[in-house]
């Protein structure tokens, strides 16, 4: 049984843990417009108190306008300081100079790695530790970017799938512009989570709890009524993605 409340509880424990047990007193947050930074950024205030968190909106050129004004109504909602950087010359000057026929993905990628390079600056600026926003069911499908958004402290949200993130949201006064809009990494037009993994989340999570919390067979899963091309596809994106979990590894001694 999902508790909203006892959730948030040991949610705001874990969150002063790690930043006081690192010697901390603050944290940084990137703030996308989307629901799992929105839901991040609340818990971290309810947890820090507003004056301790920090978030930067870090927009390309091709983001989606609404995607900036959300992060923003949702900042001063919660009476936090932020920050607006514009990371579109940095991406640009590359790409144009260097690797002009680069495509999307390229492109995505690299905005999301020179995202996570601005908040970690201004966590030595600060200084503060970088809260993480990913939930447990893009970590556990690889659905980000090594390096980019998987880069940070910590993850508060890691441990919650993506459906529950949403349960959360609702009990936090996350705005319903934010709640409502597709899920989407916003790297480039028209992108929405759920057509790039090829499954919705509801989906998503269901397969995801029964592989990886019970531990169930596929043909148990089939038999609660999902398709074993569904079941397949999961389990093949977990399996891929599992260097973007790991340290890099070494050799023993």
């Amino acid at each position: 049984m999902f508790n909203i409340k006892q959730e948030l509880e040991k949610i705001d424990d874990f969150v002063r843990k790690q930043v006081k047990g690192a010697g901390f007193q603050q944290l940084v947050v990137g703030l996308s417009g989307g629901i799992d930074s929105a839901v991040t950024a609340a818990i971290c205030t309810q947890a820090l108190g507003k004056k301790n968190v920090f978030a930067l909106m870090l927009p390309y050129k091709n983001s989606h306008p609404n995607s900036l004004k959300d992060a923003i109504v949702l900042a001063e909602q919660l009476g936090i300081e932020y920050r607006v950087v514009d990371i579109s010359p940095m991406i640009d000057a590359y790409f144009n100079k260097y690797e002009p026929k680069a495509d999307k993905l390229r492109i995505g990628n690299l905005a999301a790695r020179e995202r996570m390079c601005v908040l970690y600056d201004h966590s030595s600026k600060l200084p503060a530790l970088v809260a993480g926003t990913g939930n447990r069911s893009e970590l556990l499908i690889g659905y980000c970017t090594q390096y980019g958004d998987n880069a940070c402290a910590f993850e508060p949200l890691g441990h919650l799938y993506k459906t529950e993130v949403i349960r959360l949201a609702s009990y936090l006064d996350i705005p319903d512009e934010i709640i409502n809009k597709t899920p989407s990494a916003d790297l480039w037009e028209n992108q929405t989570d759920e057509t790039e993994i090829g499954i919705s989340y509801k989906k998503l999570d269901a397969i995801l709890h029964f592989l990886c919390d019970l531990h169930m067979s596929d043909q148990e899963i089939v038999a609660a009524g999902n398709s074993i091309s569904e079941v397949k596809k999961v389990k093949k994106m977990i399996e891929n993605s599992e260097f973007k979990r790991k340290l890099p590894p070494i050799l023993n001694r």
